[in-house]
């Protein structure tokens, strides 16, 4: 069977590090024998602008090429300047014949499949917020290394015989980081204890805790590693300004995200960078949570459906939606109820994910109709006042709305 061509003319482009093939298929009609051009580009700033115009002479119907890495953003922004609006697809859909591979045969078999209608492009968002991915992905990528150099200090100290982690439950709040500070100063244990604050923990098992055998240098590691964690705290922060003040044009989308359970305005920011504003490019709730990579897989054969993985997705917006999927399990709402009845049967991981797909799917319906989150299992009024109460009723008696009890 053959197949038919949907448009006259198409472009197909495969992308490197340093050459790019384009191979354009155009005809004077349907049923006209096309035409096959083939040119080789570099990949500097001024080859990229050349092929853009000479692809755009021929006013394309569509134009495709594989997601090669990263090498396909700075070519996909060099079609969009002059007004080409490329698709991008999945190399992994186009693949061939192992042993039949060549960059000219790669750009024609683009062509061919583009020409014919048979390739699905993928999502990319409106420049306004694709370009701040780098931001966040970055802030990710600064956090895991904010863990690391945490957990090697705990290390570090451990090795000196301090064993703060064994009097504590989190070693890394602003008292513990006060203590090993002052004991990496050269203060005593008794000293640093008195900057415990408000820790629950016994202060006599604090005071054993505390008390070590760092060598000069161990100090010396410990305090090389406090200022790489004070460093990166900072360059966090500043990313963290940077992103808010780029978005700041979204933020009544922001604050309606803002209703949902488990989200943080910065879970929200990383959230709309990726998905972007505008909710039209995804037809419906189910295919952002296939994108989002939080879809259960589907393998059936012979009437018989066997277990199947989560479908592979945008990775990034898979951990952004479980954080928040942890965050939202462990509050009084929808989310909570749904965890804990997938909980039993599926796992914890996997219930985890499974209320990350309900997450995404319910944040395509309130950017679609700009509407805010509503909760009809829970009463919020009812749980905000048993929260406050005490606090009110002592300001209530403070100013004399209310008599002092006895």
């Amino acid at each position: 069977m053959q197949i038919q061509s949907l448009y006259l003319c198409v472009a197909g482009l495969d992308v490197h590090l340093k050459l790019v093939v384009v191979t354009i298929i155009h005809a004077l009609a349907p049923d006209a024998e096309p035409k096959v051009e083939t040119r080789e580009f570099g990949a500097f700033k001024r080859d990229r602008r050349a092929m853009a115009e000479w692809i755009a002479s021929f006013h394309p119907d569509e134009v495709s090429m594989e997601s090669t890495g990263i090498y396909w953003k700075s070519v996909y922004v060099a079609l969009e300047r002059v007004g080409i609006r490329a698709k991008v697809v999945n190399a992994f859909h186009v693949s061939k014949v192992p042993g039949r591979k060549t960059d000219y045969s790669d750009s024609l078999w683009l062509a061919m499949l583009t020409r014919a209608g048979l390739l699905k492009c993928s999502f990319i968002p409106d420049e306004s917020v694709r370009h701040l991915r780098l931001v966040s992905r970055h802030h990710s990528c600064m956090t895991d290394d904010l863990v690391s150099y945490k957990n090697r200090l705990l290390k570090v100290l451990n090795d000196g015989g301090m064993r703060l982690t064994a009097a504590v439950s989190d070693a890394h709040g602003v008292a513990c980081r006060a203590m090993i500070k002052a004991i990496v100063s050269g203060q005593t244990p008794e000293q640093a204890v008195q900057l415990a604050g408000r820790l629950k923990s016994d202060r006599d098992q604090l005071i054993l805790a505390l008390d070590h055998e760092l060598t000069p240098h161990h100090i010396y590691m410990a305090q090389a590693i406090q200022r790489q964690i004070d460093f990166v705290e900072q360059e966090i922060a500043e990313l963290e300004r940077y992103l808010y003040h780029a978005l700041t044009r979204y933020q009544p989308l922001m604050d309606l995200l803002q209703t949902l359970p488990g989200m943080d305005r910065l879970s929200i920011a990383k959230l709309l960078v990726e998905i972007g504003p505008d909710m039209s490019a995804f037809p419906n709730p189910d295919h952002l949570a296939v994108w989002s990579g939080t879809s259960p897989g589907n393998e059936q054969s012979a009437d018989k459906r066997k277990k199947a993985k989560t479908q592979r997705g945008n990775h990034h917006v898979r951990r952004i939606l479980v954080e928040v999927a942890h965050a939202a399990a462990r509050t009084r709402c929808y989310f909570k109820g749904k965890f804990n009845g997938w909980r039993p049967r599926l796992g914890y991981r996997k219930a985890v994910v499974a209320v990350a797909h309900k997450i995404i799917k319910i944040v395509h319906i309130m950017l679609s109709r700009n509407v805010p989150y509503e909760d009809r299992s829970a009463d919020f009024e009812a749980l905000r006042v048993s929260r406050n109460r005490s606090r009110w009723i002592k300001a209530l008696q403070k100013h004399g709305h209310l008599p002092e009890t006895a």
